[in-house]
């Protein structure tokens, strides 16, 4: 469940979701979030993503954050011209 806050997280976890995705939170209220979501629910999955890319990925990381979605990994790589004959 896409949440963008750590009461609409905690919703989501108590309802049933395997998995809670935090999403555009600023570094600091991303990790209170994903804590408080995993001391209420430690078998759920915390997810961080929105804004994040390579340079400020590690503010991103922590111990209550267990997947984290880049989105410029892919609508920001370079296209290669390429081609296969066969």
């Amino acid at each position: 469940v896409e949440c963008s806050s750590a009461a609409e997280a905690l919703a989501a976890a108590g309802a049933g979701a395997d998995i809670v995705l935090l999403d555009n939170l600023a570094p600091q209220e991303l990790h209170a979030a994903a804590a408080q979501v995993k001391a209420a629910h430690p078998g759920v999955t915390v997810e961080a993503s929105g804004g994040i890319v390579l340079g400020t990925l590690s503010q991103f990381l922590g111990p209550h954050i267990d997947v984290v979605s880049m989105g410029c990994l892919t609508h920001s790589a370079p296209a290669v011209d390429f081609a296969l004959r066969v």
